[in-house]
């Protein structure tokens, strides 16, 4: 289990552009107007080896300053509530504003690691004008620019040494699998939990967000127990209108988290959109076993012989290069295979738990990359000369070589799909490492 790190502040300091580069990925779009971030973004980071999952809080709100104001002072404290760890962003640019003192306020009285970052210092001038930031009464400042990196990696030295540790926590949380079902609020997720178990042990409406906290069921099926986590769904931020609806968005990041196998609900008349995909790749970066259910199957009309094979198609499609994950057409309404999609997410779960014997590793891929050996580059020659599976909760594989510096991502690409043809991790994501022998 990894810690949950908020950004938070007003609009326009630069929120998204740090969430991009810690993340390393462009996710979060980036504009000189303010509010352009509607929708509420998660990512995973990792420094010095101790991983965090990031949430950029930064809001949307049509309005005066004043309405900005209050939303803003909404967000932080129910940040303040979930996250394990703070960073308050403000810009060096406008020096300390109204809204920046309102911010301070509320966190000066918590007793959560809070770090002030002054962003957009990228000489020596901003420097000294950063200065004014103690006027906020958060003690010690970090200076940074976000747009070329300067000045992250003390902000991140600090940070991971102030995250709290977990290990007894993930310790309790091992004694049974479980099993998230995860997706956009109205889905059928709490109507899939009581399907399964027989009973309306969860309130169902047609009002999105009726489910507000993540809800743990203990099940037994296929000889196999295991629990069961309702989720509250993860909407679109411009739909989170309610302070309960952005807790209940932290605590489905944090049941994503802590589960095993990730079940994501879509509904087949939105399909696999922006919302289901933001989900799906957060599952995907935590290493979890993944499972699509698409629900609400009986109300699509004009069902061909094809229809099925075409919307598996638009999925993989977008889930590429991951597109090994088992999708299962489901009805709630219906009861229409909804054990299946249990006993779907069992294997799954199996998979993920996989260990491959060294011998057997090594007698199998060793012939393969023989015959198919990585590229050379720069007239060097690389061998890949023993592998073995690191102990670890999900799939990892080391191979050692002379020069794993010189194997690209379209060789360990091709080493993964080897490794998933040869022995079934249908629904894992599969880390391949190239070690120095």
């Amino acid at each position: 289990m990894s810690n949950i790190v908020a950004i938070v502040g007003r609009p326009n300091v630069g929120k998204s552009t740090f969430f991009n580069r810690l993340i390393q990925r462009r996710e979060a779009i980036v504009d000189a107007v303010s509010g352009v971030t509607r929708d509420r973004h998660y990512g995973k980071s990792d420094w010095n080896g101790k991983e965090f999952s990031l949430i950029d809080t930064g809001g949307y709100v049509k309005g005066s300053d004043d309405i900005f104001e209050a939303e803003i002072d909404k967000q932080v404290e129910l940040a303040i509530d979930e996250a394990d760890a703070i960073i308050f962003m403000v810009d060096v640019e406008s020096g300390v504003t109204g809204m920046d003192e309102d911010v301070a306020k509320l966190l000066r009285k918590v007793t959560k690691p809070v770090f002030l970052v002054v962003n957009k210092v990228d000489n020596g001038k901003r420097a000294e004008d950063a200065v004014e930031f103690y006027a906020l009464g958060l003690g010690e400042y970090y200076t940074v620019a976000s747009i070329n990196g300067s000045g992250t990696g003390d902000l991140l030295d600090a940070l991971v040494e102030a995250l709290p540790e977990n290990e007894e926590e993930e310790e309790l949380e091992e004694d049974l699998p479980r099993f998230a079902v995860v997706g956009r609020p109205n889905a059928g997720k709490s109507s899939f939990i009581n399907a399964l178990i027989g009973e309306d042990r969860y309130i169902v409406t047609d009002i999105a967000g009726t489910t507000r906290d993540s809800i743990d069921t203990k099940y037994n099926r296929f000889g196999f127990e295991f629990n069961l986590v309702d989720t509250a769904g993860i909407r679109k931020k411009s739909k989170v209108k309610e302070d309960l609806e952005f807790y209940s968005v932290m605590r489905s990041v944090r049941a994503i988290e802590h589960c095993d196998v990730c079940l994501v609900v879509l509904d087949a008349t939105r399909g696999f959109d922006g919302q289901v995909q933001n989900i799906f790749w957060l599952a995907e970066r935590n290493r979890k076993g993944i499972v699509i259910l698409v629900n609400k199957w009986d109300l699509i009309e004009d069902k061909g012989s094809n229809t099925i094979k075409e919307f598996e198609r638009a999925i993989k499609k977008q889930m590429e290069p991951f597109t090994d994950v088992p999708i299962v057409f489901i009805s709630v309404l219906n009861k229409q295979r909804i054990y299946k999609a249990i006993e779907t997410a069992v294997e799954v779960y199996k998979n993920r738990s996989k260990r491959i014997k060294t011998s057997e590793l090594n007698e199998v891929m060793l012939p393969i990359i023989e015959n198919y050996p990585p590229p050379a580059l720069k007239a060097k020659f690389v061998k890949i000369k023993y592998i073995m599976q690191l102990p670890t909760p999900q799939p990892q594989f080391a191979f050692f070589c002379n020069l794993p510096q010189y194997v690209k991502e379209p060789y360990k690409r091709f080493l993964e799909n080897k490794l998933r043809e040869k022995f079934n991790f249908h629904g894992v994501p599969i880390s391949v490492y190239m070690r120095k022998k």
